[in-house]
């Protein structure tokens, strides 16, 4: 069997090359307040699959046009974001996707895509490789497919084998417990598999439709900490977020949506996540850095019982500082200005 991609020379200087860049941005992060840490970004909204929990999907919508990509990807870029990551819908279903990817690394920022894995092979690998994409995660639900998910080890560990030879990019499996997922203990085995592979494994809490709060029955409490335990070298081990979630315990944090976390929608508006769309509902190529500000500084009342963890994570980093003064609720409607002696 031929040396994986990443374990050569050129693998390992791709990886030690990433860290460095991930280090500098968190030092950035660290030091400025002024830019955006993370935007997710969608080039397109169709998905090719179905999975019955989901509601970030259609089967009619077309692909963003490239020009139009290149033109909210350029607004990131003079906004100074420092991860961009393209998600659906089904990013791999975009027939310029790998033009996507490299006018997102022109930028400066780091590449990341998450995706389902389907329409991977060794020749759509290797030009991700090319393109320059830093990270990618895909989600597998389960075991064998069902009709709640069809993103099945059975189904994409082939897969999974290819990109452990060929890719060049960081790998994160994520899966999931919760939401009508049918067998918890699916989890186990996913994340072993991940490990084993090489990759970086996550587990995730399935959000209601609004990202809210639904709490774990006990066997998939059980396997969400048996997971956690899981060696993982990424930045989430570090959160306790979804530890309360689990629990069905609301979470005290800042959320800097709007901010240092950007979702832009397939029209390419910015909301404060994939789950409370409607507001700012800015386009992203006139969105300034007042309003980056703005949103810094204001709470979002949906904050305590939310599940997004992309959102915490990146939020997390300014915990400490700048109290928010203003309250929101999902939709734009302010309620309340905050009194603070901090």
């Amino acid at each position: 069997m031929a040396t994986p991609r990443r374990a050569t020379l050129r693998g390992r200087w791709l990886a030690a090359s990433r860290k460095l860049r991930e280090l500098r941005l968190v030092g950035w992060a660290l030091a400025s307040t002024s830019h955006p840490v993370m935007a997710q970004i969608i080039p397109m909204r169709y998905c090719n699959l179905s999975c019955a929990y989901c509601n970030e999907y259609d089967k009619v919508s077309e692909p963003v046009p490239l020009e139009e990509m290149v033109r909210r990807i350029d607004a990131l870029g003079r906004l100074g974001t420092s991860i961009i990551t393209i998600s659906g819908g089904e990013p791999l279903t975009h027939p310029q996707l790998d033009d996507v990817i490299r006018r997102m690394r022109r930028t400066g920022a780091m590449a990341g895509m998450i995706t389902n894995g389907y329409l991977l092979n060794q020749e759509r690998i290797e030009r991700l490789n090319r393109a320059g994409l830093d990270h990618m995660q895909i989600s597998i639900d389960n075991l064998e497919p069902d009709e709640v998910s069809k993103k099945s080890l059975k189904v994409l560990d082939k897969k999974l084998q290819m990109l452990a030879q060929f890719a060049e990019f960081h790998v994160n499996i994520n899966s999931v417990v919760g939401g009508g997922i049918r067998n918890p203990n699916d989890a186990l085995v996913i994340g072993r598999r991940a490990l084993e592979l090489g990759f970086t494994s996550t587990i995730g809490i399935i959000h209601d439709g609004d990202g809210q709060l639904k709490p774990l029955r006990p066997d998939e409490a059980r396997v969400y900490f048996e997971m956690r335990r899981m060696r993982k070298r990424n930045y989430s081990r570090f959160n306790q977020f979804q530890e309360a979630i689990a629990q069905g315990l609301p979470n005290e944090w800042r959320c800097r949506a709007g901010s240092r976390y950007l979702y832009i929608c397939e029209d390419g508006l910015v909301h404060y996540c994939s789950q409370q769309r409607g507001y700012p509902g800015v386009p992203v190529v006139e969105y300034t850095r007042a309003e980056l500000k703005r949103e810094f500084l204001t709470a979002k009342s949906c904050a305590p019982n939310c599940t997004i963890s992309c959102v915490h994570q990146v939020s997390h980093i300014d915990y400490w500082r700048a109290p928010q003064t203003r309250m929101i609720a999902p939709g734009g409607q302010e309620l309340v200005k905050i009194q603070t002696g901090d």
